[in-house]
């Protein structure tokens, strides 16, 4: 079996950082990105402008969608731009280039807003006294719920996706990503539902390339093994095998969860 041509947009970011420093051998890797990237093929281009980041796409198997603007304060013109016509544009060139497979880098910020709710909000403020001893994750199929700009854009690229796989039969694959932070642990008390480390979210987007070409369409929630996650992580289990390799308990000191 010949190695997957993976084409990653953003591969300067964190992640795609990450994902080319542990998947170089793996797959033949090339970059879409407005600076160059040391290692690899890099075609250096924005988003934004789809004439310029045609060619990128030709001869590759699976693009792994992750240049955005990722601010959760995002104006309504930088969403627009970066997240929603960039996203489109990467979609069409795709598409135009007959790619198999689409990954793109949604957020767990379509769903924060269930953060309002209880017992969400009390999860993410660490005032753990006050959760029951059970309480309903939020899953793939639950209505979103996006609390600014940022997240309607990622929203609105997941059912851009869906578009894409009924219309012309492409897999398109959402993950929602978590907190994949520089410091690859919990820095507040929200962080420990929502944390996703280096280890798992690498294991996510590999698991999403090597997924069966019969997976159409999907959305799964990338975060680790936490104690107090309410996002669901069941489903990736079962269609992917994800298997979470951290936890944000394994970062918490000693006597001091929150009362």
């Amino acid at each position: 079996m010949s190695t997957k041509r993976v084409l990653v947009t953003g591969m300067s970011g964190l992640i795609g950082d990450l994902f080319r420093k542990h998947a170089a051998t793996k797959y033949t890797l090339s970059a879409l990105n407005r600076r160059p990237v040391d290692g690899v093929e890099c075609h250096q281009a924005d988003i934004r402008n789809s004439a310029e980041i045609e060619s990128a796409f030709q001869g590759k198997d699976v693009v792994v969608h992750l240049a955005a603007l990722a601010k959760a304060d995002a104006t309504w013109e930088e969403a627009l731009q970066f997240n929603v016509v960039g996203t489109y544009n990467v979609f069409e060139a795709a598409r135009r280039a007959g790619v198999k497979r689409v990954i793109y880098a949604s957020s767990g910020a379509t769903v924060t807003g269930w953060e309002k709710e209880s017992p969400y909000n009390a999860i993410v403020e660490g005032h753990y006294n006050q959760v029951p001893a059970t309480w309903p994750k939020v899953t793939h199929e639950t209505p979103t719920r996006p609390a600014g700009l940022y997240g309607w854009s990622k929203v609105t690229g997941e059912s851009l996706a869906r578009y894409y796989s009924d219309a012309y039969g492409m897999s398109m694959i959402c993950i929602r990503i978590g907190r994949v932070n520089p410091e690859n642990r919990p820095t507040a008390p929200r962080v420990f539902s929502v944390w996703c480390s280096y280890r798992d979210i690498v294991q996510m987007i590999e698991k999403c390339i090597d997924a069966p070409d019969s997976l159409s369409f999907d959305i799964f929630y990338a975060v680790s093994n936490n104690k107090w996650s309410y996002r669901d992580i069941s489903h990736a289990r079962e269609v992917l095998g994800y298997e979470p390799q951290d936890e944000a308990e394994q970062h918490r000191p000693v006597s001091a969860e929150s009362d």
